[in-house]
């Protein structure tokens, strides 16, 4: 099949983002084929009213039993296992964008695209694709930081020098229906965003266990390990004379450890599944800015490359500790670099 070079598909969920997504590729010349990626959930007939509204070609693909089996059982596995994955960052370069880009080679398109806040552009000095955080108020690089060079090459991100201010006002001014519809800020398997329910309904039930301190001492009873992650102040029910953080969770005992603020200060954390995104692998240590959860805070440090596919953390200064099982994405100047998944204090 010919390939044209003005021919993409948009990830088209039915809301604001991909909408202005695929308004503003029609309005740059582009032929537009709107994907519905179908898991179960979502709004389908949302995202077929939008299709019509713009004028552009639209079809669905269904990835219902490859997020299950990617993507989902792994988010309940890790969560029993103590971690606090997640599961957009695992989503992406599995699933969602390899779907776009299988989309797009049968109907012979270049392009991929979606609505993320984030760009894309071409080093001729590496000869590599470089991901670049967005300038504007929405940055999304850091749930992009797993992506590779594949998928990079094939990828258009429209709304990447748009604030979200700018995308709801496109909305408005082109008359779009959509143009007040709320942002989706939870998980899309879960969309309560209840995880410990999602996770009951999946698996047996863990049983509940204790509290304790650092040294040991029973401070009270949890409701079973999947109901908290690392750093979780609310909704302990531990009366202890002070505020209690959750400083680890331990699978193998049952136990989740609380502790006060002092021992949620971190220098240095180890990740695993090191990948480089936009740079070739460096053989040494490198000065970056590091991203530790899907915020707009970046912390001053370097990361120091180990054996196959680990690495050192090291922070300029002491941060509060990442949760085990997010992810830590690398910056320099703006260019997303790499990531890793943060390990447990105990693995290090």
């Amino acid at each position: 099949m010919e390939v044209s070079l003005k021919k993409v598909v948009l990830g088209l969920s039915g809301g604001v983002d991909s909408a202005v997504s695929a308004l503003l590729l029609k309005k740059q010349g582009y032929d537009v084929t709107g994907v519905f990626l179908d898991m179960g959930t979502g709004d389908l007939e949302g995202a077929r009213a939008v299709a019509d509204e713009i004028g552009i070609d639209f079809q669905t693909v269904n990835i219902e039993k490859k997020l299950s089996n990617l993507v989902m059982e792994p988010f309940i596995d890790a969560y029993l296992g103590g971690l606090t994955p997640n599961p957009c960052i695992l989503c992406n370069p599995k699933v969602k964008f390899p779907a776009l880009i299988k989309a797009a080679d049968e109907i012979g398109a270049e392009y991929a695209a979606t609505g993320h806040y984030a760009l894309v552009d071409y080093d001729s000095t590496s000869g590599m694709y470089r991901l670049l955080a967005s300038p504007g108020d929405n940055d999304q690089s850091y749930m992009l930081s797993r992506l590779d060079q594949r998928i990079l090459s094939r990828l258009i991100l429209p709304l990447g020098s748009y604030s979200k201010s700018d995308v709801r006002k496109i909305a408005w001014e082109n008359r779009l229906s959509v143009a007040s519809k709320p942002d989706s800020m939870e998980i899309c398997f879960i969309p309560d965003g209840d995880y410990a329910a999602f996770i009951e309904k999946h698996r047996q039930i863990p049983p509940e266990g204790d509290f304790v301190d650092i040294h040991g001492n029973v401070l009270g009873r949890h409701k079973g390990i999947h109901r908290y992650t690392q750093g979780q102040r609310r909704g302990l029910g531990v009366a202890a004379g002070k505020r209690m953080f959750v400083l680890k969770i331990e699978p193998e005992t049952n136990r989740v450890v609380l502790s006060d603020a002092e021992d949620l200060a971190v220098s240095e954390i180890h990740v695993n599944n090191l990948i480089w995104v936009s740079i070739k692998p460096p053989e040494t240590a490198i000065d970056v800015d590091i991203k530790v959860r899907h915020t707009k805070l970046l912390y001053a440090g370097k990361v120091i490359p180990g054996a196959r596919d680990t690495a050192r953390v090291i922070f300029d200064t002491p941060v509060r500790m990442p949760a085990a099982g997010q992810t830590a994405a690398f910056y320099r100047d703006n260019v997303m670099l790499g990531s890793g998944i943060i390990l447990r204090r105990e693995s290090i």
